[in-house]
């Protein structure tokens, strides 16, 4: 899970808990995610914080991710966020948010002729308090496939799933999204992805966004993740702006 989701779909958002990117479930700097699993017997952590905004008020997340290599091409994930609420016009709330658990499985490496590809099923926990915007309601689930190719310093990396969604007044819907990256220097990745939901409410319209971001490696275990972006649609109500800081270290 590279990005817990980081993070999280606007449409989730209106609900009170904005789902950047990871993902934590999904790929940092992005929402998007990639295939690519934490090594056999590894560790890679994230201290990261999300925020976005819309007509309707503006949320942060502050969220701590694990993943470990459990065994070869096989990483499971736990995501745990704190979520700060303040609707437009109300009273600020806060508290824990609702728990991520997910286990990503690479079933094809990366070769000159074909991609790498993984599946990622993810659970969400039914945790935070949903009367007060800090979780979904109900629970959730995220049945994807992510595929990855790279040439030269490039890589791009993408796919989508199906979210099964639990919690009342709100319908299932698929999620899809591509991202391209480029290694500009040993240690500065930059690039930027584009995604697309379907709609989860009757009357609701299906969501479309972006984000630019990139990656800062110091090392071969500490990095520093960003990234920026909004919808391209209905802005002022579905994302007006989202952003992503997150510390990375692995081991």
């Amino acid at each position: 899970m590279k990005r817990f989701l980081k993070i999280w779909l606007p449409a989730i958002a209106a609900s009170g808990l904005l789902l950047a990117a990871s993902p934590a479930w999904c790929g940092p700097p992005f929402v998007t995610d990639d295939p690519e699993p934490v090594d056999y017997k590894h560790f890679e952590t994230y201290l990261a914080s999300e925020q976005s905004g819309t007509i309707g008020g503006h949320t942060t997340t502050n969220l701590l991710e694990v993943n470990y290599g459990a065994l070869p091409d096989l990483q499971l994930s736990f995501t745990l966020p704190y979520v700060i609420n303040s609707p437009a016009a109300q009273a600020t709330q806060q508290g824990m948010g609702d728990i991520v658990l997910g286990a990503k499985y690479r079933f094809q490496q990366e070769t000159a002729d074909r991609p790498m590809m993984s599946v990622y099923p993810v659970v969400i926990a039914k945790n935070g308090n949903a009367t007060k915007g800090l979780g979904n309601g109900g629970m959730q689930y995220f049945l994807p496939v992510w595929i990855q190719k790279s040439w030269d310093n490039w890589h791009t990396f993408g796919g989508g799933g199906y979210w099964i969604n639990r919690a009342n007044g709100v319908g299932s819907h698929w999620y899809f999204g591509w991202a391209l990256m480029n290694d500009v220097t040993e240690h500065l990745s930059l690039g930027g992805e584009a995604y697309h939901a379907t709609d989860q409410r009757p009357l609701e319209n299906s969501s479309n966004g972006f984000n630019l971001g990139g990656i800062y490696k110091f090392d071969a275990h500490n990095r520093i993740l960003f990234s920026a972006g909004r919808a391209v649609v209905e802005v002022s109500s579905q994302n007006s702006y989202s952003t992503y800081i997150a510390y990375s270290l692995s081991w």
